[in-house]
Formats: C-alpha cells, sequence, structure tokens
C-alpha cells in the first residue's frame, strides 16, 4: 500500500518511513527540506533494503500536491510536515500558521480532489497546555495552549474535526506526541536539529560529544522529587511503531481517532542527565538556570486508550533512549 508522508526526511518521519518499509507498506516522501537533508534516504535505504519515492516539495504547493497524487495510487496519508520549535514560533508566528495551519488544509484539499481518505495526522501533547489531570488522558480539554507552535497543532486539530463531520467517510487520525527522543539503534539515523537544539535531549548529546559547553536547566524548584520538571519521553522507534499501528487499526475506519503516544512514565530532567552520563561514560555538564515562562512542572500520558485499541505500547525505557541517542551521536557528532 502507497502511503504518502509529508515531511518524511525530518526526524520522525524518517523513523517512521524504515518502519513501514519493514512492515511491507511503501512510503512516499514530500519534503521541502527547510529542516532535513537529502541524505537521509540513503540512510532508509541501507536499513529497510528499499528507497523510497521522494519528491522535493512544499505541502503548500497544490501543483507539487496533484502531482504526487496523480503519479501515485496513494491510500492514505501520513502529515509530519511542519515547524516545531516553540520559541521560534514565538517569534515568527506568521510562519507557523501559514506553514502548519494552512499547509494542512491544502494537503487535505488535495486529499479530496485526489479522494483519498485516510489521513494520520502529527499532533502533539502541547494541545493540552497546563493540563488539568496527570496522567492525561484523550479527554483532557484543549486548547489553553501556551505559544503559537501548539497552537497551531490545536487549530490543525479543530480544522480536522470539522473537515471530518463534513466529509464522514474520511478517517482522521490525531497522534498526540509527548518528547519523542532517541535514535535508530543502528546508530545510523538519529535526530539532527538546524542550529540550536530547542529539546533536551539532543542538546545533552551535543553537551555530551563536546560541541556544547553545558546543559541549561530551567528550574530545580519545580513540586517534583528533584525539582525539575517530569515529562513523558518517547522512543522514536516506538513513536513510529504507533503510526502504523494507527494506520492499521483505524486508517480504512471512518471517523475522528485521538490517541495519545508516550510511555505512560515521567522522567526528570536530571534522570535524563543521569542516564545519558552513564551511556556516553562521562559526567554531562548542566547550569541551573532561571524556570522559562509558560513551562509546566510535570506531563505524562494515560496511554490505556492506544493499547487498547491499537494494540500498542512503547516498549523501550530511558536507558535505551540515551543509549541509543548516544550511539548516534558519537557515530555522527555534526549529524548527516
Amino acid at each position: 500500500m502507497k502511503v504518502l508522508v509529508t515531511g518524511g526526511m525530518g526526524y520522525i518521519g524518517s523513523h517512521t518511513c524504515v518502519q513501514m518499509i519493514e512492515a511491507g507498506l511503501e512510503p512516499i516522501i514530500l519534503d521541502n527540506l527547510c529542516n532535513s537533508k537529502e541524505a537521509v534516504l540513503e540512510r532508509v535505504e541501507a536499513l529497510a533494503g528499499a528507497k523510497p519515492t521522494f519528491y522535493h516539495g512544499d505541502i503548500r504547493d497544490r501543483e507539487v500536491l496533484d502531482q504526487v497524487f496523480s503519479e501515485n495510487d496513494i491510500r492514505s496519508v501520513i502529515h509530519f510536515a511542519g515547524l516545531k520549535a516553540v520559541g521560534e514560533s514565538v517569534e515568527k508566528p506568521l510562519e507557523y500558521y501559514d506553514n502548519n495551519v494552512h499547509g494542512t488544509l491544502m494537503l487535505v484539499d488535495a486529499m479530496k480532489h485526489a479522494g483519498v481518505n485516510s489521513l494520520v495526522f502529527s499532533s502533539s501533547a502541547t494541545v493540552y497546555g497546563d493540563p488539568e489531570e496527570i496522567p492525561i488522558k484523550e479527554t483532557t480539554p484543549t486548547g489553553q495552549v501556551t505559544n503559537p507552535y501548539g497552537r497551531s497543532k490545536y487549530m490543525v486539530e479543530e480544522c480536522l474535526r470539522d473537515i471530518q463531520v463534513a466529509a464522514p467517510q474520511m478517517s482522521i487520525t490525531l497522534l498526540r506526541y509527548f518528547n519523542p527522543v532517541g535514535a535508530h539503534p543502528s546508530g545510523t539515523m538519529g535526530e539532527d536539529p538546524q542550529g540550536i537544539p530547542n529539546n533536551l535531549m539532543p542538546f545533552i548529546a551535543q553537551v555530551a560529544v563536546g560541541r556544547r559547553e553545558y546543559l541549561s536547566v530551567f528550574g530545580n524548584d519545580y513540586p517534583t522529587p528533584d525539582g525539575t520538571g517530569i515529562r513523558d519521553y518517547i522512543h522514536v522507534m516506538d513513536l513510529a511503531d504507533g503510526h502504523i499501528a494507527a494506520l492499521r487499526a483505524v486508517g480504512e475506519k471512518a471517523g475522528l481517532h485521538i490517541y495519545n503516544l508516550g510511555t505512560g512514565k515521567g522522567s526528570s530532567v536530571l534522570e535524563m542527565v543521569d542516564a545519558f552520563s552513564q551511556a556516553c561514560g562521562h559526567d554531562v555538564a548542566y547550569k541551573i538556570c532561571p524556570r522559562r515562562p509558560g513551562d509546566i512542572a510535570e506531563c505524562w500520558a494515560d496511554t490505556a486508550k492506544a493499547r487498547a485499541e491499537l494494540s500498542w505500547e512503547a516498549k523501550f525505557d530511558v536507558t535505551a533512549m540515551a543509549a541509543d541517542t548516544w550511539r548516534w551521536q558519537s557515530e555522527n557528532p555534526n549529524g548527516y
């Protein structure tokens, strides 16, 4: 089965493409390479034994979208393409709404024109904002988001809800990720952020490999066991498998389907630093800094729904996440 994977050259998209090929699916990648590199294709081919068809183009380019759909018998779409840096979104809200919201609407309109009714959307736990309950369930209220990135994901979710009501034959799945980390166990694929990393694990990795002097830990006075923020970190390989599980369980089932993808466990910033120190064999330097505005004390997922309906659950623990990240970073100190 051919599946269009927008943003398939990126961190989560590329790992998902490897798992898709191994599961017998045929990913067709569309990516504008604004935050990824074409070298990823060779790594995917080396791991999976097949090179995905790749279109260098933008989801906001209707001509490219129509070309992709007309040249391939696409049955479903996994939609990763989006800008994702919280801090940058505050500085560049126009770009985030244009790419993430407008781009998704362009994509869905092209799907409608091509008669493709199955969409799996890469959403985020940021749609929950500062949650009213922990662990977070799919029924936890959404919308109280604190930055344009999270708001763009929330807006897309709301648009997709309305679109599914108007087109009840569509299967639309919203996958709300928690904190993706890790790398392919081979060490040949991983996260390769452009510029200064926005997420914890790649920053720790760059400190460990000597590219950065120290990690800034924002706040050690939260009401948590060690005072640092607690998050639900999920291995990128588990996340990749979650997309395939969703595609198989509900990808052809009309309706709106919503799932949290996390481990159901929280780990603090200092626990992640400790796990990485053990993986790389030396201490990772860090400094305690003031809290960042908008950060919350703790956040992790209730994953019971995904377990029950998708027959999916995370398999990798923090030790594996750190070990796989270090293998990737140490063997590819400058990324791809």
